[in-house]
């Protein structure tokens, strides 16, 4: 038991990546197969139930957090408060190289957007949603950059909860206003993880 415990802390990353690409798998299977359409649909349903003037303001607040803007925003923060100049560097090595990968795989799937409700115009292609890959690997690095830092635990759980939070709101958001299928947020938070986990590998050396 003791042995078991110690192979699966051991080689805790590899399990992850291994039940993430397992997923990735199946879900590209059906995408192939055309069998999301009731994934979609259901979830769908209930989200835009949610629907009303308020909350679609706030939503749209939200989603934001997700863009450009804000990205660039806080590594501008980033590179002039921060003494460690390589936090900076790295977290816009790893938003160009995600930015990058979403483009290519949008093309490969080449997925058109929904059609039915759109709350806000967005062009493009659907799969895997930019909004939720690129938001998920930005956010969960800066996580990732925080347990590298001398705050107290508590403060580490904290922006790790609020940025996990965040996350899940923007992906929500981009169901929310009809600009894509749940599918489509699913892809790009797995994607998002496995090329996370990929990227921390790689630079793990330079913290």
């Amino acid at each position: 038991m003791k042995k078991a415990k110690q192979f699966m802390m051991k080689n805790l990353r590899m399990i992850i990546c291994l039940i993430i690409l397992i997923l990735l798998i199946i879900l590209m299977g059906n995408f192939f197969q055309d069998n999301l359409v009731h994934f979609d649909n259901f979830y769908y349903k209930h989200i835009s139930k949610l629907i009303t003037p308020r909350m679609t303001f706030l939503v749209k607040v939200l989603t934001n957090f997700g863009n450009a803007f804000s990205f660039i925003t806080i590594i501008l923060f980033m590179a002039f408060f921060l003494k460690n100049k390589k936090y900076s560097i790295l977290t816009i090595i790893n938003l160009f190289m995600v930015f990058i990968l979403n483009v290519i795989l949008k093309f490969i799937f080449a997925r058109p957007r929904p059609t039915d409700i759109n709350l806000i115009n967005e062009l493009g292609y659907s799969f895997p949603s930019a909004h939720a890959m690129i938001s998920t690997a930005f956010y969960g690095f800066i996580i990732y950059l925080f347990w590298h830092t001398n705050i107290s635990k508590k403060e580490k759980y904290f922006y790790t909860i609020s940025l996990c939070l965040l996350i899940i709101g923007i992906c929500i958001s981009r169901i929310y206003l009809g600009v894509h299928f749940t599918s489509d947020v699913l892809g790009g938070i797995l994607f998002a993880l496995l090329y996370l986990m990929l990227y921390i590998k790689i630079i793990k050396k330079e913290l």
